[in-house]
């Protein structure tokens, strides 16, 4: 036994008879007080499982917030990113655009970062329709977009800013982090179901 768990186990003991001594000074039937009795045992062994296994539920808690940021799939380990392939086979990060939170397909075919006029509204992306358009070649066939920049870009943790994007409405929901970006890093991979991203 080491001292953590002698402790333990006197902390224990001393509640215990602390708790036994309060049912008893109040002299409750022997039914209601076995019931308090059992009531009480319960909490004290949540608790004693709780602070057990508070490293694991730690680790249980970042993951449920991965998952609800969306940021189960990439994980920065000192200024590297790296990303796993998700379940569609595609690499896909959460991004920021001027502080708002927008999911990206990691598109090495796409030679330019584009986004829809969704995003970019939201986003506070500047763009102009007046401007000259540039044709996109989508899945969906050729559609028109604009030239745009973002003031402040940050991608899973790698951070650049005056990114130039293409804006364009046939995008849907779908925005694509171009060759443009992955050529800004000092290097990139992709590793089995991994790439990584240096800036």
């Amino acid at each position: 036994m080491n001292p953590e768990d002698g402790s333990s186990l006197i902390w224990g003991v001393v509640m215990a008879v602390l708790l036994i001594s309060s049912l008893a000074a109040r002299r409750l039937p022997l039914g209601e007080t076995l019931k308090m009795i059992l009531a009480w045992v319960a909490i004290f062994a949540a608790l004693f499982a709780v602070f057990s296994f508070r490293s694991e539920f730690g680790m249980i808690w970042e993951r449920v917030k991965a998952d609800v940021a969306g940021t189960a799939n990439q994980q920065l380990v000192g200024n590297t990113l790296k990303l796993k392939r998700g379940d569609g086979g595609h690499f896909s990060v959460l991004a920021r655009i001027n502080g708002k939170p927008v999911n990206f397909l990691v598109d090495s075919g796409a030679s330019v970062t584009s986004v829809s006029t969704e995003t970019a509204d939201a986003a506070g992306i500047e763009y102009s329709r007046s401007s000259i358009p540039v044709m996109l070649e989508t899945a969906n066939g050729r559609a028109m977009a604009w030239r745009g920049e973002i003031s402040e870009f940050d991608v899973g943790g790698i951070k650049t800013s005056d990114h130039f994007v293409l804006v364009g409405e046939a995008l849907g929901d779908t925005n694509l982090l171009g060759m443009n970006f992955l050529d800004s890093l000092s290097r990139w991979k992709v590793e089995g179901n991994v790439m990584t991203l240096e800036p």
